[in-house]
This record gives structure tokens, sequence and C-alpha cells, in this order.
């Protein structure tokens, strides 16, 4: 899978030229002075993804089958996604920085799993080769870029405001410079889609590189700046997270959770992503735990209906029946799911109408608010 937005030609950073003053937008006294670029001659590279089945499987040391291919996983974030590469002979270690080839340039990365042999089924060929391990002076090269690449930022959301896409609620979060200073891409927020192409059109004549945006959700936001989750710790997304989930209403519901969006969100404003690590329990515990309005006998020879159950500790709430209480009263007693068998489902009472479509309109409601 590529890592960079599609390839539209729509928005596609044109080659530099050069403009005239009212082209540039009246930027006669920028001071911008950019690093030295050098433009790719090779052809771009693809860099392959691992899913996250096969990652899972890989880690656990899957058992491999058929043909294989020998490859290093390289990762260019603290908290990103893996890429194949083909180690070209070489042994790397794990840690290890390399430069590497990639749909965006020249990228210096790091070596997250050493030379490993795989079945080629998991990988999309041709791989593309290490170009070589990272020198002192590459990795300062990186750093200086990274260091570059932020003070950019300030000039591009003036240029923001220049062309007045700022009304777009358009901001820009972070900036990065390929490593051989042939790209610098932006990722940007905005409340809608935004035509760029002017706006490109200027970042390239002060920067002198290729410009792409990309455009993000708050949940990538939040991953990219951080910050400090309502358990006091630091938020998934930004501390090892790879990937972030479909969260939805129904998981909450599943976990018997308030539907209140105030103790279900995270710091994004969306649903935690913690509710997605505790699911699969959950959803084994569901299914081994006699549901809700079942009918069960007891180990004592007592018949009853389920009317609640914890999924974690394991006990009911049974509902006596009458018949087999002397006094005939309701008796509602505990028991454990194991001393339990299921004989049969109660029938649920028909609501009236207007309860339905009431019941309906105020989980529509919460799920709005969620």
């Amino acid at each position: 899978m590529n890592i960079n937005a599609p390839s539209d030609k729509k928005f596609a950073s044109p080659p530099y030229k050069k403009r005239n003053k009212k082209q540039r937008g009246a930027d006669e006294n920028q001071t911008w002075q950019p690093p030295q670029t050098k433009q790719a001659a090779e052809p771009e590279a693809e860099m392959v993804e691992i899913d996250g089945d096969s990652y899972a499987k890989f880690l656990q040391g899957e058992e491999i089958t058929g043909p294989t291919v020998e490859i290093v996983a390289i990762r260019f974030k603290a908290v990103g996604k893996i890429y194949f590469f083909e180690p070209g002979g070489e042994t790397y270690n794990p840690g290890e920085k390399v430069i590497v080839e990639t749909s965006k340039g020249l990228e210096l990365g790091y070596v997250a799993i050493a030379n490993k042999n795989i079945s080629v089924s998991k990988v999309v060929s041709p791989l593309k080769p290490i170009v070589k391990k990272a020198s002192e002076e590459d990795v300062e090269r990186a750093e200086k870029n990274k260091k570059t690449a932020k003070e950019t930022i300030r000039v591009a959301n003036d240029r923001i405001k220049f062309h007045g896409l700022d009304a777009m609620q358009m901001k820009i979060i972070e900036a990065e410079y390929t490593f051989d200073n042939s790209k610098l891409t932006y990722y940007y927020t905005a409340e809608g889609r935004v035509d760029f192409r002017e706006l490109v059109k200027d970042l390239a004549s002060v920067f002198r590189t290729r410009i792409e945006m990309r455009q993000i959700g708050i949940r990538d936001q939040t991953k990219i700046l951080g910050g400090l989750s309502v358990c006091g710790r630091p938020i998934c997304c930004n501390s090892f997270l790879q990937d972030l989930a479909q969260i939805t209403i129904k998981v909450a519901k599943e976990q018997n959770m308030p539907i209140n969006s105030a103790k279900m969100s995270g710091v994004c404003g969306k649903l935690m992503c913690c509710l997605k690590y505790e699911h699969e329990a959950y959803e084994f515990l569901s299914r081994e735990t006699p549901k809700i309005n079942s009918i069960v006998e007891t180990a004592s020879g007592e018949t009853g209906t389920i009317i609640d159950r914890n999924l974690l500790t394991g006990i009911c709430k049974v509902k006596i029946n009458p018949k087999n209480n002397p006094e005939g009263e309701d008796t509602v007693k505990p028991f454990p799911k194991d001393n339990l068998k299921v004989i049969g489902f109660a029938k649920i009472e028909q609501k009236q109408p207007q309860d339905e479509s009431a019941a309906e309109m105020e989980n529509e409601k919460n799920e709005k608010e969620v």
C-alpha cells in the first residue's frame, strides 16, 4: 500500500517556473533560503504495507509454506506502519538507520525487523532495495530537514491567510521534507475540500521544491500532536497504535457502557480507541453466557428467567419462577453461568407503537451526541 495521497493531476504540484511579482502574491520580501534540492531521476518506489493479520502472524513466527523471499521491515516513524524492502544481500539489525527509495523520494528509516524469509504471497513485487546504511552525516541531514520543515509551517499558514483559505478553517499541522529535499509535504485540516492549487504554486515559488498537500482528519491530527488521555497516560494513537481502528457505538453498548459522550470520547472527540481492546473478549463472553430473557434451570432444579448478567464475573441474575416458590412471590437470585442450563427463551412483550418510536428517537439522539 502506498503511503502517499492519490496522484490527482488536479491537485498535483506543478514544476517550478519563474513567476512575476503579481503571480508570487507580492512576495518580493521573502527571505526564505530553502535547502539545496535534487530531483530523483529514477522511477518512484512502491512500499508494501504489512496488513494487520499478516503482521501479527509475522511476529508470532508463523509457519512458512511455498516459495519465500527475504525482506527487511522498515519503519519511518516511531509510531508508524511497517513496510517491506529487499536487503540486497546485506544484513541489517533492528534499530539500524537506513536510506531507502520510496514513492515520495529518498527517505531515512530504521529497521524494525531484521532480515527475514516470508512467503511470497505476503509481499507485492517488485520490492525496492535498501539504498544504503545511514551515516552520521545522513542522520544529521535528516534531523536538519525536520527542523527546517517545521520552520516552513508559519510561512505556509501566512500564505493560507493571503489566499483566503482560512475561511475554510484550513491550517497546517505538520510538514515533512524528503531526505533529498525533492518534496515538501504538508498535512492540513479543513472543514471541507479545499482548492489549494494557487497556494501550491505560491509555496513552490517560495521554497523552490515540489509541494504536496494532504488533508487529515481530527483523529490523525490528534495522533500527530499527541496529548494526555482521560486515564492520565499519553494517548494511545501517539504512543503505540499503528492503525486507527473504526469504533462504533455498538462496541460501547456490548460492553454495557452508559451512552454518555463525555465518558466515551477521547481527546479527539471521537469514541475512545481503548473500547476496541477488550471487544473480542466481550464478544466471546457474550456467546458463553446465557442471554437476557433466557429461561434457565439451576443446579438445584429451580427454573427462572435471566433478567441481568455480568459478562466479566459470569454472574447472572435469575428471576425464579413463582411456581418454585412456596409463597408464590417473585425472587431474584444470582447464579454463576456454569450452574445454569438454558431450556428456553421467554417471549418479549410487544411495546406500544408510540413507546417504540420514542425509544428509537432517543437512541438516534444518543448516537448523534456520541
